[in-house]
């Protein structure tokens, strides 16, 4: 059983005035989380991903459909049954939600307080997690002293004071500069392989997705339209949201700007190639070219990695005989998928 399970879920939100219609946020979502997963919800503004988030830790219910979560089905729980549920979902957000009026060691405490947990073991807790996210020295400065960076670690920290089995990350990373979200991408990873916790994480960048989660569902109008490993999603994008969301961190066929350039500069044949570590060799590839007198330049891409997987999209400028190119071009196309840039 998954340690989430969403099944045909739908979410509409009635009509707000007379004139206006009910918003159908969520619509027919299936989604598995399995325990240990690190994974990632990504959609554009509006595609549903935060309400999906919501009707997770149950802050919103569903319309229709079913959210369980640790095997509690959580529709028709009474809201002390759901804050035992929540008790073992903790959450993050994107501008820390802290208490600026209380210090490190004070914010960590206060989902602690709340739960009744007595003084002792409030203590010895807070202690422990604060020297997990490296505040420590912190404890008792008041938040509104640290760095943005320091700032979502107390919200790590404060998060899993209840010793959560779930971790709900909302754009936990969108509010931090490029060095601090690599810290708290490095934290997230150390949550997830010391402390066993599984981590779903919302987010519109797929660098984050390509650096901490190991699955990955694409969120476009309400729907989940593409969901799988990270590996497979990346390499082999079906849908057109899904290869726009890729597009922004691995090159595909040039276009607009980058495409004029490249024709101003190399009069031959522009060919991209897609290769991956399951494919043909490149070595294989460019022997085909030189065999057949075929002179060739990298002018567009590279290759990337993903969880130990290589990929990437080549795009050579040919120059030879046009036959030869021909020739080469159809060898080439019977190892690796080739793509004609037009001009």
């Amino acid at each position: 059983m998954a340690l989430v399970e969403l099944r045909d879920v739908h979410k509409t939100f009635p009509a707000t005035s007379r004139r206006a219609r009910p918003v159908e946020a969520i619509r027919g979502v299936d989604l598995d989380v399995e325990a240990g997963d690190i994974y990632a919800i990504v959609g554009y503004s509006g595609a549903g991903k935060s309400t999906l988030v919501r009707l997770v830790n149950a802050l919103e219910p569903v319309t229709s459909g079913r959210v369980r979560v640790d095997g509690v089905e959580l529709s028709g729980l009474r809201e002390r049954e759901l804050r035992r549920v929540r008790l073992s979902i903790g959450m993050i957000f994107q501008q820390f939600n802290l208490l600026s009026s209380r210090t490190v060691w004070r914010n960590v405490a206060y989902p602690l307080e709340v739960a009744g947990v007595p003084r002792a073991e409030q203590a010895s807790r807070v202690s422990d997690l604060l020297h997990f996210v490296g505040l420590a020295d912190k404890a008792h400065t008041y938040v509104s002293r640290l760095s943005g960076g320091q700032k979502q670690r107390v919200g790590i920290a404060r998060a899993l004071a209840t010793q959560p089995k779930i971790l709900l990350a909302d754009e936990a990373t969108s509010a931090l500069d490029p060095d601090t979200t690599q810290e708290v991408l490095a934290l997230l990873r150390k949550v997830n392989a010391e402390l066993g916790i599984t981590i779903v994480v919302i987010t519109h960048e797929m660098d984050v997705v390509r650096q901490l989660a190991n699955k990955v569902a694409v969120m476009e109008d309400g729907r989940i339209v593409e969901q799988g490993s990270v590996v497979e999603v990346f390499t082999r994008p079906r849908e057109a949201v899904t290869k726009r969301f890729v597009g922004t961190v691995v090159d595909g066929a040039p276009s607009g700007p980058a495409l004029d350039s490249l024709l101003a500069r190399h009069p031959g044949r522009l060919v991209t190639l897609e290769v991956h570590d399951d494919g043909a060799r490149q070595a294989d590839v460019f022997a085909e070219l030189v065999q057949r007198d075929v002179r060739f330049e990298l002018v567009h891409g590279g290759i990337e990695s993903v969880r130990g997987a290589t990929f990437g999209n080549l795009t050579l400028a040919l120059d030879g005989a046009p036959e030869a190119v021909d020739a080469a071009v159809a060898a080439v196309g019977a190892l690796v998928p080739v793509t004609e840039v037009q001009r």
